[in-house]
């Protein structure tokens, strides 16, 4: 596969559904085309899902890191802020290293958009690992409230909308449509 030499970033961000869903489909496009993935996954611990399943059956193409550090709005005994911000920074050392590699033509980082709004990672940081990254990389950042920083930096960025989500009516995430 040749390498794309434009290595953009994309942002899918908002308050609507479909972040994380539309950084999946890339992904599968571009293993699909014999390109290199590295999806990583924060905030997500727990159950695992199903993109994580069909992932393992497209490993030639794509890695997962999965960090099982819940949102602290699902954490369970034991869990605390601080064991998510010291894991959020050893993240962010290992995906500058991964970046760094050369291996991979897309890295997916789902969720880290929050992790920067919340103040459990810090942007800075994250912005000189994209500056710094190889020609040719393209970044996915998922996640609400994507700063003004990687807003600025980013090449694409799409705000999911939410208009009516059923859980306004009490109906709890589903299997297999919400993770």
């Amino acid at each position: 596969m040749t390498k794309n030499k434009s290595g953009l970033i994309h942002i899918y961000t908002g308050e609507g559904k479909g972040k994380t869903t539309a950084a999946i489909g890339l992904a599968v496009r571009a293993a699909g085309n014999g390109m290199k993935v590295l999806f990583v996954q924060f905030l997500k611990g727990g159950e695992e899902s199903g993109e994580l399943k069909i992932f393992k059956g497209l490993q030639e193409n794509i890695e997962v890191i999965r960090f099982d550090q819940r949102h602290p709005i699902f954490f369970k005994k034991g869990d605390t802020k601080e064991g998510l911000i010291n894991a959020a920074k050893e993240a962010l050392r290992l995906i500058d290293e991964k970046i760094k590699s050369g291996k991979y033509d897309l890295v997916v980082l789902d969720e880290i958009n929050n992790l920067i709004f919340q103040g459990w990672a810090d942007v800075n940081e994250l912005t000189d690992i994209i500056r710094k990254r190889p020609e040719g990389v393209e970044i996915v950042l998922t996640g609400r409230g994507a700063s003004k920083e990687l807003i600025e930096i980013a090449d694409y960025v799409t705000e999911m909308k939410a208009i009516k989500h059923p859980f306004k009516k009490g109906i709890k995430a589903r299997k297999g449509i919400e993770y």
